[in-house]
């Protein structure tokens, strides 16, 4: 009866662990298109916290494709984006089956490795003025935005 009890018990406390493996909870939409201005910036804001959670950032990977960018043999490169608003933004960043999307906050660089020799889309809200480009990216490549 003991066991029995025992493993009830495990199996509620296992049962109600909230845990999601496997996905990237940072692809949750907000809805930016047609959204007021105080909208977009308490999306943004709101998708920003809720990436922090669980954003890696790739540093070492970044700092060595900076350091060694004549190395033709690797097949990643880096891009940077330094953040000079006042305010927090999520870059998104797609490509050729690459998604990303990278938390940089007010005044901070974000940074994601990407395959080379494609063509890239950048987007994001900073502070509350849409930002979008479209790069083929062949080497580290590296802007700064501002409001």
């Amino acid at each position: 009866m003991k066991k029995l009890l025992v493993l009830t018990g495990i199996s509620l406390i296992l049962a109600s662990c909230n845990v999601n493996y496997g996905s990237y909870p940072g692809r949750t939409s907000y809805p930016y298109p047609g959204s007021s201005a105080g909208n977009k910036a308490a999306n943004t804001e709101r998708e920003y916290n809720e990436l922090l959670k669980t954003y890696k950032p790739e540093t070492t990977e970044v700092l060595n494709d900076l350091l060694n960018s004549d190395d033709p043999k690797n097949p990643k490169t880096s891009i940077s984006v330094e953040n000079k608003s006042p305010c927090n933004m999520v870059l998104t960043v797609t490509g050729n089956n690459f998604f990303k999307k990278i938390p940089i906050g007010a005044g901070k660089i974000g940074y994601t490795m990407v395959p080379k020799n494609q063509n890239y889309s950048l987007s994001g809200i900073l502070c509350n003025s849409t930002y979008q480009s479209t790069k083929y990216i062949t080497t580290s490549y590296s802007i700064k935005l501002s409001n």
